[in-house]
């Protein structure tokens, strides 16, 4: 018997604006399902996870290959971009890991937290004089895109541009502009890494990453080099720019979450925590497929299947969270799939938890009067970037 195929585009605009109702309805029926994302061909269809306990475990599990090769498919953008964490298995995975983990560690991201700072107040300074401002371009992107390219080295002239193109590679117009996004993205990135060869020794993360050297010689390949450079570029300001974005949105439209935190802003690091369950920045985990046949809570899978885990849904699973459409900074977050799970659990979350609490504290210090200042502008379409385009604030 086929599974039927319950196509998402029936829900319309309203499913990308707020798509947490429909997730409900589908894990009121059961934790996985057959479905063809908006805008997707006729004949086309994924497995989508929207349980917590399904989705943990889906995250965790080896047979659900991120490498394309395993299922014998090969993707347009791997001999653009190259060899990623996100598109890669063990031990190919694990290596890759090791490599970039020996130059982005713990004590590395602890050094930024001055800069993080005083970015934050920069920003702040030039912001609050004018009494309102679209939250996003003045503060929730320049603050982790300024952050991230001067981590990895990236010249402050280019980074409008690679604005553009980033957010059309995470939430693109088309597929078209997506692949000539990556196309210009693996030009400039390329052009990057080389200069940063012949530069020589420098502090900054893209150059440690060009001379990282394991104990057995073993080292990141140039094409290699750029996947991680297009990884940690992506992955290290979009969705950094939307939980800012998403925990101020939240707490805008739940003033007595607002209010709790302002009397208590020790609470600034649970806000960002159910920020992180309720609103996350990723919606759904880049798609895994299946390595071989098997079953997830029941629904037989075949070899090959396309596989998109849920986060967002599986953070408002009832099963795991009381109340869980309720934003509630008081809520008890452990558990939640924000960042992922398993041997892909986001390398950059300690960043972004830094850049999200710095942000959101030094926000509401230096601005008690803030609030909403008109509706958000349009959310991102596509079902992988949670966020919206705009956010006008007053203060």
């Amino acid at each position: 018997m086929t599974d039927p195929v319950i196509d998402l585009g029936k829900y319309g605009d309203a499913f990308r604006v707020d798509p947490h109702p429909v997730y409900a309805e589908l894990r009121a029926q059961g934790p996985v399902h057959r479905v063809r994302p908006p805008g997707s061909d006729p004949g086309y269809s994924t497995w989508l996870v929207v349980g917590h306990e399904e989705a943990r475990a889906a995250l965790a599990d080896p047979r659900l290959a991120k490498d394309g090769r395993r299922i014998g498919v090969l993707f347009q953008e791997d001999g653009l971009i190259g060899r990623h964490l996100l598109g890669s298995d063990p031990p190919e995975h694990t290596r890759l890991r090791a490599l970039v983990s020996r130059a982005f560690t713990p004590r590395r991201v602890e050094t930024l937290r001055p800069r993080i700072q005083e970015i934050t107040d920069e920003l702040l300074d030039a912001m609050l004089p004018y009494g309102r401002a679209d939250l996003v371009t003045s503060f929730a992107y320049p603050l982790p895109i300024t952050v991230i390219c001067e981590l990895l080295g990236v010249p402050e002239m280019d980074r409008t541009e690679f604005r553009k193109l980033s957010t059309e590679v995470v939430a693109p117009a088309s597929p078209e502009s997506s692949y000539d996004a990556v196309v210009r993205l693996a030009a400039y990135l390329t052009e990057l890494i080389e200069d940063k060869r012949c530069a020589g020794p420098s502090d900054d993360l893209l150059g440690d990453l060009v001379r990282t050297t394991a104990e057995d010689g073993d080292r990141l390949s140039p094409s290699e080099l750029r996947g991680m450079a297009f990884l940690l570029l992506i992955a290290g300001h979009e969705t950094t720019v939307n939980l800012i974005t998403n925990a101020v949105h939240a707490l805008l439209t739940h003033p007595d979450q607002l209010a709790a935190l302002r009397a208590d802003m020790s609470l600034v690091d649970a806000a960002v925590e159910e920020a992180l369950r309720y609103e996350g920045p990723v919606e759904n985990a880049t798609f895994r497929y299946a390595a071989e046949p098997l079953e997830i809570a029941g629904r037989a899978v075949d070899e090959g299947d396309p596989v998109m885990i849920c986060l967002g849904a599986a953070d408002r699973d009832d099963a795991r969270y009381p109340a869980p459409h309720d934003f509630d900074i008081h809520r008890d977050t452990r558990g939640h799939l924000a960042f992922g799970h398993g041997l892909h659990y986001c390398l950059g979350a300690p960043l972004a938890r830094l850049e999200a609490r710095t942000a959101l504290r030094t926000l509401l210090d230096r601005a008690p009067a803030l609030a909403s200042d008109g509706p958000p502008g349009e959310w991102l379409p596509g079902m992988l970037i949670r966020g919206v385009r705009s956010l006008p604030v007053r203060w």
